[in-house]
């Protein structure tokens, strides 16, 4: 396997392992901070952190047209999917917001086909999403084993499924736009636009409820903005410019696993037949989606 290739494979694995902890994290956190500040406080340290570190390092700023069109991309990216996140973990557990987000892929098939060039969307593709969202509807069926209602579980699942959908539109449009800028450097500058555009919903939220760091919240933060953000976003970045989407989207399947698990442990969060029945149908949909998409012929 080339070098390059080498060091894409292990940034892969380190979103695979670090983003399902995230999950957890999020929860910890959102014990004392209101959404808003926490997104506002994670991007804001760790796009700034990062940022000195590259400059410090040598790197450089990409031309304006590429850095303002590659900050609006992490906006979309990173505020829209880690944005809906965070307010679904507010109302359904960790572990099934995890699983919830294991459809993501069908939005990365299904905006991919619209761009020119892009695969055609066929009969058994359609056929495995189908499948797939047959486990998103298994899950979201009211039951007695949730610590929420049937609504919340509905609302938080929608909420979820916006936020895939602007994290895989801005995750194929970064493909297309970063052209000068190293993928660090594009990851931190998305990550400091993301913490800059929440910042005045953030101190609204603080002049309403001011910020008390607590130790177990802030913890959490720190965790978030090192292994979440820096280390889990920058892999993210690195892994999207060297490996095909399809292959960096396994992440799904290893995310949930992880967030599952650390739900249950810290939190006893609910893991039963039903929500195992409902994680396996989508796992499977989504490997059809790849089988079948991969098949496809270019429009």
């Amino acid at each position: 396997m080339p070098r390059s290739l080498t060091k894409a494979y292990v940034a892969l694995a380190s979103v695979c392992f670090f983003w399902g902890t995230t999950y957890l994290g999020i929860r910890m956190a959102l014990e004392g901070f209101a959404p808003t500040v926490l997104i506002s406080l994670r991007f804001l340290l760790s796009g700034g952190l990062l940022l000195a570190l590259l400059c410090w390092r040598g790197f450089r700023l990409p031309p304006w047209t590429e850095l303002w069109r590659t900050a609006l991309v992490g906006v979309v990216i990173i505020g829209g999917g880690n944005g809906f996140l965070t307010y679904a973990e507010q109302i359904i557990p960790s572990g099934l917001a995890a699983i919830f987000i294991t459809l993501a892929p069908f939005w990365f098939v299904g905006l991919d086909s619209l761009l020119p060039n892009g695969p055609r969307l066929h009969g058994p593709t359609l056929l495995s999403m189908g499948i797939g969202l047959i486990g998103a509807v298994l899950l979201a069926m009211p039951g007695e084993s949730y610590p929420v209602s049937a609504k919340d579980v509905i609302v938080g699942g929608l909420m979820l499924q916006a936020g895939s959908a602007l994290w895989a539109g801005g995750s194929v449009l970064q493909r297309r736009i970063t052209k000068a800028a190293h993928p660090f450097m594009a990851g931190a500058i998305q990550q400091l636009a993301v913490g800059v555009v929440f910042a005045p919903f953030a101190l609204t939220a603080h002049l309403q409820s001011p910020v008390v760091f607590e130790a177990r919240p802030t913890w959490a933060l720190a965790y978030l903005v090192v292994f979440g953000a820096i280390v889990g976003y920058s892999s993210y970045i690195y892994a999207l410019s060297h490996l095909p989407v399809s292959v960096v989207s396994i992440y799904n399947y290893v995310n949930p696993v992880v967030a599952v698990t650390l739900g249950w442990i810290v939190y006893r969060e609910p893991f039963g037949y039903r929500e195992a029945a409902g994680m396996a149908i989508i796992f499977l949909g989504v490997a059809l989606v790849k089988r079948f998409s991969a098949r496809a012929k270019p429009a």
